[in-house]
């Protein structure tokens, strides 16, 4: 993505995170909705993401548009998203999927690293179950054929999956937005990824840990962080001693290595 569009969505996540993460599948699944309607009308993409109009005539249109049909946290993500500039109209739609992907993650998340685990596994099982099988690919990228018979497809190679798993393999198998169902999984898989990333902590150390020390150790980024994290426990002569941890964006550096690059940075200052 362009700057101006990574800036504009990153803004919108971090204007809406506190709604988004609490937002059950039916708001997912309205998002959704709107990026269908979206895709269907190049003149609608244009008139919410034309610069010349003013943001606040973009969020009426939208009102106009999906207020009355859809959930109030539906509705603020459609008004923060088109009041943002975006650098192609297409960008619009990308991160009205972007967003529902997010939603339909946070779900999962509530359930703790194990649900984020189970659906990333799942979509993985599905794209490599359809890569499997030029007979499958072919019924499923088949123009001829209907979006129920592919769901029902997908449900009979992902017999037992999370309603979130099935949510975004429906979605693939049915609107693939000019992919293959298979990269449009990949895609969310991605992002399934990326989040994950929040539950595990990356711990850099000189030297091997008693585990007894790696127990206590995790009780408390536990209790720093605010969750239940997994160690990633690395082992890195290059640092010296003391400890790095990284969770997400966060990074906690107490290793001997940093303190010396900070001790030369204010000398040479």
């Amino acid at each position: 993505m362009a700057a101006v569009t990574t800036e504009s969505l990153a803004a919108v996540q971090r204007e809406l995170a506190e709604s988004v993460a609490q937002a059950d599948l039916e708001v997912a699944e309205e998002l959704f909705a709107a990026l269908d309607v979206l895709d269907s009308s190049a003149g609608l993409r244009r008139s919410l993401t034309d610069p010349s109009r003013r943001p606040e005539d973009r969020a009426a249109m939208v009102r106009r548009l999906f207020g009355s049909q859809v959930k109030s946290t539906t509705a603020s993500v459609l008004e923060a998203l088109v009041t943002r500039r975006w650098s192609r109209e297409r960008d619009l739609g990308d991160a009205v999927e972007i967003m529902a992907v997010i939603v339909v993650a946070g779900q999962a998340e509530r359930e703790g690293l194990r649900g984020l685990e189970d659906l990333e596994s799942a979509l993985l099982d599905f794209r490599r179950t359809v890569a499997s099988s030029h007979e499958v690919q072919r019924a499923l990228t088949d123009s001829q054929a209907g979006a129920d018979s592919k769901q029902q497809l997908a449900a009979r190679l992902t017999p037992g999956v999370s309603a979130q798993a099935r949510l975004l393999i429906d979605r693939a198998v049915t609107k693939p937005r000019g992919l293959r169902p298979t990269q449009l999984v990949e895609r969310f898989t991605e992002q399934i990824a990326e989040r994950q990333q929040r539950w595990i902590a990356q711990v850099t150390v000189a030297k091997e840990l008693d585990p007894a020390y790696v127990q206590r150790l995790g009780a408390s980024l536990d209790r720093y962080f605010g969750r239940e994290l997994k160690l990633d426990v690395v082992v890195d002569p290059a640092v010296v001693g003391g400890i790095r941890v990284q969770v997400g964006d966060e990074v906690v550096d107490s290793t001997v290595a940093a303190k010396l690059n900070d001790l030369h940075r204010k000398l040479a200052s």
